[in-house]
């Protein structure tokens, strides 16, 4: 069925799949439409739904199912949204195709957040269907705009017709084999210049639509992508790039140039929100770059994903987190030497279709933790504990124990197998700026190193560790100054003065978050500034004494001195 020579035409081919963020409002899809237009010899178009539509669905069928009658008010809201966006995109208002189109998508999802009402219930086909919406919708009104400049070079084509699935509703399973000769063939015979598809969707063997998962546009696109075999995967996001670290915790955070497959993987599996993990793979079998770029900043150089990416003295390429992860641990002499107690954990967790993010046993078998989400926290206790009542019951292990509000940090990294000591660099970075580390695992490839720590330390984690991984070694220290009659005046102007020499000479960036005096107080988390300190005191909030020391414990930043 595969079809063995894929023509010269289709591998010349570009593909460029745009974001939620890119296609947000009528003034960001003009951005995407000229970018489309400067690229357009040969084009594959994927999109995604307008910014917030697919939650916004969730939420309105979710109200729908639990029998709120707002839901209605909620979707009429939704469609108002999508026309406003296409009436103030189109040069002369809304033409009557695509109102149209948008009026019936939308007198569906009234007939099936009606049935839902009705019978209280939503079976993940029937949400799929809803979901599928969003992307419809946005694919219909983009290439309706590039028509009105292009004509009939531009065609709509939708994806279920080409990506075929299982029926795992939710998130389906590729058939390669079908889908790929559907892609070849059809791009072999078109004759459009620019083909616009939606992306998230596919169909069943049944005709039933499904989807690929949250994050699934981006691997529509790399299904494409390595169908044809083209010669670049583009996807365009609002961020220059994969970065050192979350540029909105860590304000150092710089793009990375180039990066491996692999790294890419890993920094996407531990929450980097620019790529969707299982993208990757498609492309990566058939070596095909992913290219990613900022729709807002189409100059920028982006991050460059590839097999051969460059070597640099830097053993770590990212920093990256998983927030909202609850820590579920079965310990006890029953497991010691027992055959099957892993298998016997992992089937039951397993059975509750739950995803484990994080591993770690003890040599002695005492022991094994895992990391799961806090949704699925309570399932897995119970299913767990279940699984080994009896064990339980006769003391030979203990109920299993749950702790939430943690999150995983993970140092990643193909060059850090190379360097020694990086383990211990990491533990006594967080350790030197009291961050607990709960848990640890590092995978044999030494790829990746992973700790879970405590949610509230995060930030002053990820900026510890990137601070000595990524920065010049300079040291950020926060300075708090509790009361500023003629010393702290004093001391102020002497840290304007010298804050310069200091960060080029000593290698010290210091900062003045917070300041007092008899009546007012003032913080600034990003550093106050000095040259009108004094006027921001005044419009502060009256001094407590508790307070400020708590609100000194609340910011949490890494080096504070107070």
């Amino acid at each position: 069925m595969i079809i063995q020579n894929i023509s010269q035409k289709t591998k010349q081919m570009k593909i460029l799949k745009f974001g939620g963020t890119s296609v947000a409002n009528h003034q960001n899809i003009l951005k995407v439409i000229n970018i489309i237009k400067q690229n357009s010899d040969s084009n594959i178009v994927v999109v995604s739904a307008l910014g917030g539509v697919t939650d916004t669905l969730l939420e309105i069928i979710n109200k729908a199912k639990n029998k709120d009658k707002t839901y209605i008010n909620s979707l009429i809201e939704l469609k108002n949204k999508h026309i406003e966006t296409a009436n103030n995109l189109f040069s002369n208002g809304i033409d009557s195709e695509t109102s149209n189109f948008i009026e019936s998508s939308f007198k569906h999802l009234e007939e099936l957040f009606e049935g839902c009402y009705l019978l209280e219930e939503l079976s993940n086909r029937t949400l799929d269907i809803v979901l599928s919406y969003g992307e419809i919708i946005s694919s219909k009104i983009i290439a309706e705009k590039l028509k009105e400049n292009l004509g009939n070079k531009v065609i709509q084509k939708d994806s279920r017709e080409l990506i075929k699935t299982d029926s795992n509703f939710g998130n389906a399973n590729v058939d390669f084999e079908l889908t790929n000769y559907l892609i070849q063939y059809y791009f072999d015979k078109s004759q459009a210049k620019i083909t616009i598809l939606p992306g998230f969707i596919a169909e069943d063997a049944s005709g039933n639509t499904t989807t690929l998962g949250r994050g699934g546009s981006d691997y529509t696109a790399a299904i494409l992508a390595a169908a044809l075999d083209v010669t670049q995967l583009e996807i365009w996001t609002d961020v220059s790039g994969m970065y050192t670290a979350n540029p909105k915790l860590v304000k150092q955070a710089k793009p990375i140039d180039s990066i491996s497959y692999k790294e890419a993987m890993e920094l996407s599996h531990f929450g980097a929100k620019v790529l969707y993990a299982p993208t990757i793979q498609p492309v990566q079998n058939k070596n095909i770059p992913i290219l990613i770029k900022n729709t807002f900043e189409p100059e920028a150089q982006g991050t460059l994903i590839h097999k051969d990416a460059f070597t640099n003295d830097k053993a770590v390429k990212g920093i990256s987190h998983i927030d909202k992860i609850a820590l579920v641990t079965l310990e006890g002499a029953g497991l010691v030497g027992v055959l099957g107690s892993s298998k016997r954990l992992f089937e039951a967790i397993s059975k509750e279709k739950i995803n484990v993010n994080f591993i770690t046993q003890a040599s002695s078998e005492h022991s094994i933790c895992l990391g799961v989400t806090e949704n699925d926290a309570e399932k897995a206790k119970k299913a767990i504990d279940l699984e080994f009542k009896n064990e339980i019951k006769n003391y030979k292990v203990k109920p299993t124990v749950l702790e939430k509000n943690l999150s995983i940090i993970a140092l990643v990294g193909d060059n850090m197998k190379n360097h020694q000591g990086l383990s211990g660099k990491m533990f006594s970075t967080l350790g030197n700026n009291n961050v607990n580390i709960r848990a640890i695992a590092q995978g044999a490839s030494e790829r990746n190193i992973s700790a879970v720590i405590v949610q509230k330390d995060v930030k002053k984690a990820l900026n510890s560790l990137h601070e000595h991984f990524f920065e010049e070694q300079t040291k950020q220290l926060n300075l708090f100054i509790m009361g500023v009659g003629n010393v702290g005046s004093k001391l102020i102007e002497q840290i304007q003065q010298q804050k310069q020499y200091l960060k080029e000479n000593l290698k010290i960036n210091l900062r003045v978050i917070g300041v007092t005096n008899s009546k007012k107080m003032f913080f600034q988390e990003n550093g106050i500034d000095l040259n009108n300190w004094k006027e921001l005191l005044n419009q502060g909030e009256t001094l407590s004494s508790e307070l400020f020391i708590s609100k000194i414990k609340e910011l949490n930043l890494r080096n504070s001195i107070y």
